[in-house]
């Protein structure tokens, strides 16, 4: 049945005389014989008309998001500055002076020189591979299957490192047609995770119901439990792991498993890529499975904070035009100043209406009389 179809009779007239049809659906239909059409059979729909208060919170919802985004991104900024410009700046003026110092003990090269090597070697570090030590050597590829695997892990999660990336055309256009499949493929696979670690967190609660417990103290507990472990099994225990595997400190290590489990991916921490250290077969492999599943939870951690964000946002508005509301009702209820007849001017003294009641209007008269005697 085409929603078109149906007849709208109008609820009410406005004070031109014209038929109103407030209070009905959304996708409401005004027949064309209003806009000058004869056809009977043809309707088209007119958009549902918003409330001006609901409009009004709309907008005052939209101004507090914008405001409180761009508030953060400044705070963050600032902070951001005031932390780590002092630090850039002292290595910059530490490379300044190693490369002072090796011309000096290399007379035999130019400047011209000097500032090739050093682009020849970020180039490299770039392109993933660390002129250090054995790292060098052809046998140790960036390409065998547990680093491959990992790679494929990067693309679909789409956190990219950009320090292995394919370099011939075919791995590129594969990538593009892999990432096209591999992308929609992995939410799936995380919705399903995450079904999963929430029914966990329903067994848990049925488990605390049925043994007597309130439901808001199971709602906290649950929600406790599911946070708790989470933060332990991705975030706390696995940077331990990195701790001792890739030789980073702790913060190092949550740093490395936040940044990756967010998917932004610097890049600037890179598991399995520590010149001289020896990493066991498959590690990468380990790695990417961590990274799978630790996709799904930090996904609905982060879905919980969104809800709670906007439950705070609707609390703030409500607040808000429950303010305004008071202060208008305040303006409102303040008494009114009444003087006697005879101190206002004849022509302030406000005549009787035409056609009001006769009696109201002789109790003003008596009362008028008494307060002049």
């Amino acid at each position: 049945m085409n929603v078109f179809d149906k007849s709208l009779s109008p609820s009410a007239q406005d004070p031109s005389g014209n038929p109103s049809w407030e209070g009905s659906s959304c996708l409401r239909e005004a027949p064309l014989e209003r806009q000058g059409f004869t056809n009977r059979h043809l309707s088209l729909p007119i958009p549902c008309r918003v409330p001006p208060r609901a409009m009004c919170s709309g907008k005052l919802q939209t101004g507090l998001l914008v405001a409180g985004y761009f508030v953060y991104l400044l705070v963050g900024a600032a902070v951001f500055q005031a932390l780590e410009r002092t630090a850039e700046k002292q290595q910059k003026m530490a490379a300044a002076q190693m490369k002072e110092a090796f011309l000096q003990n290399f007379p035999h090269l130019t400047v011209a020189e000097m500032e090739q090597f050093m682009k020849n070697l970020t180039e490299a570090i770039q392109n993933g591979v660390y002129p250090v030590g054995n790292e060098s050597q052809t046998e140790n590829s960036n390409w065998d299957f547990s680093n491959s695997f990992f790679f494929a892990g990067t693309v679909v999660s789409t956190i990219g490192y950009g320090t292995l990336r394919p370099k011939t055309a075919g791995g590129q256009i594969f990538c593009v047609f892999f990432a096209l499949f591999g992308i929609p493929l992995n939410i799936v696979f995380l919705h399903r995770v995450g079904k999963m670690l929430s029914l966990l967190c329903k067994k848990l609660g049925k488990f605390l119901y049925e043994k007597g417990m309130r439901k808001k103290k199971i709602k906290f507990l649950t929600l406790l439990f599911f946070l708790v472990t989470g933060i332990l099994v991705f975030l706390c225990l696995p940077s331990l792991f990195f701790q001792i595997t890739e030789g980073w400190s702790y913060s190092e290590g949550i740093y490395f498993a936040f940044i990756t489990l967010s998917t932004i991916g610097f890049g600037d921490y890179v598991v399995g890529k520590q010149p001289g250290r020896i990493y066991f077969s498959y590690y990468r492999t380990l790695v990417a499975i961590w990274i799978l599943f630790g996709l799904a939870w930090i996904a609905l951690l982060f879905n919980l904070l969104t809800t709670v964000l906007e439950d705070t946002e609707k609390i703030i508005v409500k607040d808000l035009h429950q303010i305004v509301k008071v202060s208008k009702d305040n303006e409102e209820s303040q008494p009114r100043r009444c003087w006697p007849a005879h101190f206002l001017p004849e022509e302030e003294v406000i005549p009787p209406c035409a056609g009001g009641d006769a009696q109201k209007m002789e109790s003003l008269a008596a009362c008028s009389e008494q307060t002049k005697k």
